[in-house]
């Protein structure tokens, strides 16, 4: 393993960020003796980003921690084709307004993992919208399309997998690496980029940014993966068992977001601890020592500590103090998510099953009957058998709310409404 000079580079490679880097001794140079600018990509595809981009956004933050300038640079433009990147099928097509409102909301995350603004180490978030969308196609394949060779990029593996598994891939997405590695050239020029991180399934792309680079008159670009992450038991990152675990609040609590954390796997607590929390290596490996029952506290530093960079540690705290009242102290917390339910649904009677599926802790009726059927749903804390049961006014408790819980670690609210 490499003996890193930089401080960036060291940060990353102890806390286990490094997966590939094109040139390890010019890149490491590079950081230590000059600010250097970088980026990462991120593709508009929803209103927010989900925690599986999260380990992207921790790089760009210990960037600018180390000194350097990170730049955020949204796909406006790239957007408006889908990376096909190991997609088992074309990406459904947005339009303009779509990719817009997207990002818009998906800045609001951004502002708390980096600084942005004016200075020469403030982090710049870029829509490369700037110079996709007017370029002369002509042009662009005179100037740009004829470095690449068609042989090389059917060799990349991103491309590879669907061409071994007979499945189309259209002319529209094969231009998707081409306009990847024109961005990083032009990132070069406008801002003198020297280097894109990105995923390790980004290699192919990033390595042909770096040659059109080279072909165009850049300074000497650089490549950095990180490896590409699943949890100890294979679930893919960012998802949990009801769906994406979203950063934007609107889309999910900070509680829930909270508990996400909170129930990680043993085996993920010290590689999580160095990767999505800023806390010091040597109080990581202090809490990477606790064992036994002590892991589930070092569980719950986990879960606050990376709910308090993204929500605030207010909020962070209160979700910890919220489920400390409803798990250890079988209470009822006002700041658990709550759902209105219109008080003349509830005076008529609504289905368990149905509540369930509304209140969003089971996809189908059909899951939920499962749910039920196994004792996993309580009603007040109270498990319920019968899944043709009506829950109404009957169930509304003193503080005014019916408590639904699956399991033991999931609880909605149901307030009646107006």
């Amino acid at each position: 393993m490499a003996e890193f000079k930089s401080d960036f580079l060291r940060t990353l490679q102890e806390r286990g960020f490094i997966h590939q880097i094109s040139d390890e001794a010019g890149l490491d140079d590079l950081f230590a003796k000059e600010t250097v600018t970088a980026y990462i990509g991120f593709d508009p595809t929803a209103s927010s980003l989900h925690a599986g981009s999260l380990i992207q956004i921790m790089m760009l933050h210990w960037m600018q921690a180390t000194g350097h300038r990170p730049i955020s640079l949204m796909g406006g433009g790239t957007g408006m084709v889908g990376d096909p990147s190991f997609k088992e099928e074309s990406r459904q097509l947005m339009t303009v307004d779509m990719i817009e409102s997207n990002i818009a909301s998906i800045k609001r995350c951004f502002s708390n993992y980096l600084g942005y603004g004016e200075g020469p180490k403030d982090a710049l978030m870029i829509n490369n919208a700037e110079w996709l969308r007017s370029l002369n196609y002509l042009e662009f394949l005179r100037d740009v399309g004829r470095h690449f060779s068609v042989n090389r990029m059917l060799s990349f593996d991103s491309v590879k997998t669907r061409l071994d598994r007979e499945q189309s891939l259209s002319f529209l997405e094969f231009n998707y690496m081409i306009l990847q590695a024109y961005d990083f050239v032009e990132l070069a020029k406008r801002y003198d980029c020297r280097l894109q991180m990105g995923g390790s399934d980004q290699w192919g792309n990033i390595v042909n940014g770096i040659d059109l680079g080279h072909r165009m008159g850049t300074k000497q670009l650089f490549a950095l993966t990180s490896p590409l992450l699943t949890t100890a038991s294979g679930a893919k990152m960012g998802k949990s068992a009801t769906g994406a675990v979203w950063l934007n609040a609107d889309l999910l609590s900070a509680y829930d977001f909270w508990q996400y954390w909170r129930n990680t796997e043993d085996a993920d607590v010290s590689r999580f601890l160095k990767l999505y929390t800023t806390l010091p290596m040597d109080e990581i490996a202090r809490l990477s020592a606790l064992a036994g029952s002590e892991i589930n506290e070092v569980k719950k530093i986990l879960a606050t500590e990376v709910t308090a960079i993204l929500h605030g540690r207010a909020a962070a705290e209160q979700a910890a103090e919220t489920a400390r009242k409803t798990f250890e102290e079988g209470g009822l917390s006002e700041n658990l998510p709550t759902i209105d339910v219109p008080a003349s649904e509830l005076e008529a009677g609504i289905g368990l099953l149905a509540l369930i599926v509304r209140a969003g802790l089971a996809a189908s009726n059909g899951e939920a009957r499962r749910h039920v059927q196994g004792g996993a749903v309580r009603i007040n804390d109270q498990a319920v058998s019968d899944e043709r049961k009506l829950i109404g006014t009957g169930e509304i408790t003193a503080d005014g709310v019916i408590k639904l819980s699956l399991g033991k670690k999931k609880h909605i609210l149901i307030r009646p409404a107006a």
